[in-house]
This record gives C-alpha cells, structure tokens and sequence, in this order.
C-alpha cells in the first residue's frame, strides 16, 4: 500500500480557538463554553500559516470556536496572514458577541482595516438555541454598513427562524412543535452536515440503524480516502492537523508533507490501511474494548466511540487523538 503521506493541501481553515458561547447538537468540533479559554498566538498562527502555504494552498477561512470572542488577537491574526502572503477568504461567526449596532460597527470597521472582507455569518436553529436571531440581524446589517461582506450560511432557514420573536433564543423542541416532527430528518435535506461530533448524538435516534457487525461487514478496506483528503482541511490553534471531516484526528503540523511513522502513529496507520476494522482491532487488544451501543450512523460513528475508548481507558499520551478536550467537552 502507498505511504501515508499528506502532500499537498487544497482548501482548509485556521482555527484560531475552540472556546464558544454555544454547544451546537451538530457541532463537529465539540466546541462550547467548557473549553479553555485560548486563542492562537501571533507565533502558532505565522507558523500554521507558513506550513499551509508550503504545501500549496494560499487562502485560508478562519472560524472556531467563536473567533470574535477575541477580536484583537483575531485581527493579529488577519495582519499575520497578510504579512506571509495567505489570503482570508472569511471568518465565520455565530454573532453571539453583537451588542448594538454602534460597537458592531466600530468592531467590524477596525477588523476591516486588518483585513477582515467577508463574515461567513451562522443562521440556522441549532445557533438559535442559544443565540438570539436578532443578534445575527444586527451583525448582517452593521457589516454590510461599514463594507465587509457577508456569508450567510444558510439563508434558507431564515423564514424558519423568523416565526419566533427575535430577541429571544429558541430549542429545537419550539421547531419541532411548529414544524412537526420529522423536522431534524428535514433539516439534513437543507443544510450540510458532518456525521461527526455532537452531530452523532443528535441524530444517532433517528439514523442510528446499523449493529456494530453490519458496520465491521460493510467497511473491509482502508480509510486512505478520507484520512489523505485536503479539499477541507483544518489546523489548529495547538498545531493539530485535522484529518479532513475526522475531528478528534490529527497530525503534527511539522509531520505533514512527509511519510507517517507507524511507530509515531499507530492509530491512523491502522484506519489507514485496515479501516474501522484495523481500529477495533487495535483497540480490543489493547484496552479490551467492546461496542458501548446497540446500533450506529455509519463507520464514522463507531469510529469516534473506538477513539474516546482509547482515550479513557488509555495510559499512554495518543497525541494522535488531539486535542484531548475533543472527547471530554462532548
């Protein structure tokens, strides 16, 4: 089988810190409020962003977390980018941070100044749970004032979210009971989302069909495709390289564009070239591990079960399954 290599990186992201107003149920990165409160420094951002531009890719968006949490060190960060050449294609927000109108503009003009051009801005009922709409209006407005543009994402759920009062948050229960209850089932027809993260827990009920050996029956091979896959990647604030769609997954920055050591990574090797089967195996041996649930989403699912396994019942330091807080701030 070819080596294991990361070669050459297509689209991606900086993600500049993993601390959050909110506990999104389809959150890939299991980002929340229980997080260290850390951004990345001038010195991780320079250095992530040289690596990135090493290996081909010139543009970068920057999200989190909630990067507007911290708008002066997320402006260094704008300033760094532009000073080694990689462009800021967006940052994304989920608005929680809007006040009034005033210091929304003031905030923005002066990020605008370093380099902030377009918020990719988060409209959708999971963000709603615990951000008001209105919040996300007066961001939309007060960007598109002072000249930065906007990225809606996604506009199709604004008539939804626009049935209930604005100033108020609202549970995905209100939209079930307005919506009826096939609403979650409909919601992945609207808007893309990754079976990974908290997105497992939500929407294991409702999708959650396959046993633990129809998942092994149905994965024989690798998972090369995935794991080697750079149309989506992200690094960071800690320097992990995030294997694609694979939160909890990751590479040293200083370990891309070169063969992996087995020895060094033992777990992504094993998905690699045996896939979820190679991984349970691992793991059985190891940690004598066993399926915690009856029935799964997809590989994806069982995976990460495999991985927050390893994690808990694991003396060693799997720098691999990075960062730790992934499979303890779920």
């Amino acid at each position: 089988m070819a080596e294991f290599v990361i070669k050459k990186l297509r689209s991606g992201g900086l993600i500049t810190n993993y601390f959050c107003t909110s506990s999104c149920k389809h959150c890939l990165y299991n980002c929340s409020p229980q997080w260290e409160k850390r951004f990345i420094d001038p010195d991780a951002a320079e250095k992530n962003l040289l690596t990135i531009c090493s290996l081909g890719c010139r543009s970068v968006h920057i999200g989190g977390g909630e990067p507007l949490l911290r708008p002066d060190k997320l402006g260094t960060v704008l300033e760094v980018a532009s000073e080694v050449g990689v462009s800021v294609e967006y940052v994304e927000t989920n608005s929680s941070w809007f006040q009034d109108a005033e210091s929304a503009k003031k905030l923005l003009a002066l990020l605008r100044q370093k380099g902030l051009k377009t918020l990719l801005v988060s409209i959708s009922p999971f963000h709603n749970e615990q951000i008001p709409f209105s919040r996300v209006q007066g961001v939309i407005k007060a960007a598109k004032q002072v000249g930065v543009g906007i990225f809606p994402w996604i506009t199709d759920f604004i008539s939804d979210l626009s049935q209930f009062n604005p100033a108020k948050s609202h549970s995905l229960e209100e939209y079930r009971q307005i919506y009826g209850d096939n609403y979650l089932m409909q919601i992945l027809q609207r808007y893309w989302i990754h079976m990974g993260g908290r997105a497992l827990e939500t929407f294991r009920p409702l999708l959650g069909q396959k046993t633990f050996q129809q998942i092994l029956d149905e994965n024989s091979g690798g998972c090369a495709a995935e794991l080697t896959d750079t149309s989506h990647f992200h690094i960071d604030l800690f320097g992990n390289y995030i294997l694609g769609l694979c939160s909890g997954l990751s590479i040293a920055i200083e370990d891309l564009g070169k063969p992996l050591s087995a020895e060094i990574y033992p777990i992504l090797t094993s998905l690699y070239r045996d896939g979820i089967r190679g991984l349970v195996k691992m793991a059985e041996d190891s940690v004598e591990f066993s399926p915690q649930k009856d029935h799964y989403i997809n590989k994806c699912d069982l995976c990460t079960e495999v991985r927050s396994f390893l994690v808990q019942n694991n003396d060693q330091d799997l720098k691999e399954l990075s960062p730790a807080e992934f499979y303890t701030n779920g």
